[in-house]
């Protein structure tokens, strides 16, 4: 759980700078439109969806309504239903595409190469193919 309290304030910290920024900056066609402020919050939901992908779940249905409606209550009071939370997802992509550009370490030059055979052909017509002829050994 402590976790999720570490997740959640490194979260929120990100968005409350983040979001003000992101929102001047989009583009509107001039037409005015409905704003309501979502029940949860944008970093409520980013932690969310973080947590998923740090559980051993596989689906986020059972997730969703297994975990974080029956054991996180307290944690999230004002959650949203399963469908609900469903369409809101999307919202987030970009602040968490952000967030995690944001969280992501200097590179250090080391890389690793998966160095498995591609079957491009089928091994009968391995001397007939001459996409790469040249190029490949």
């Amino acid at each position: 759980m402590n976790k999720l309290t570490e997740i959640f304030c490194d979260v929120d910290d990100f968005c409350r700078v983040f979001i003000p920024k992101w929102e001047k900056q989009l583009i509107t066609d001039g037409t005015r439109q409905r704003n309501r402020q979502s029940r949860m919050s944008m970093s409520e939901i980013i932690t969310i969806i973080i947590a998923f992908h740090m559980s051993n779940h596989r689906d986020f249905k059972n997730y969703y309504l297994g975990l974080v409606a029956r054991y996180w209550k307290s944690h999230f009071p004002t959650r949203l239903s399963y469908t609900r939370f469903f369409e809101v997802m999307p919202k987030t992509l970009t602040p968490l595409c952000a967030y995690f550009t944001h969280i992501k370490g200097q590179p250090t030059g080391i890389e690793f190469v998966d160095s498995t055979s591609l079957k491009v052909c089928h091994n009968l017509r391995i001397e007939r193919h001459k996409t790469f002829a040249g190029v490949v050994v």
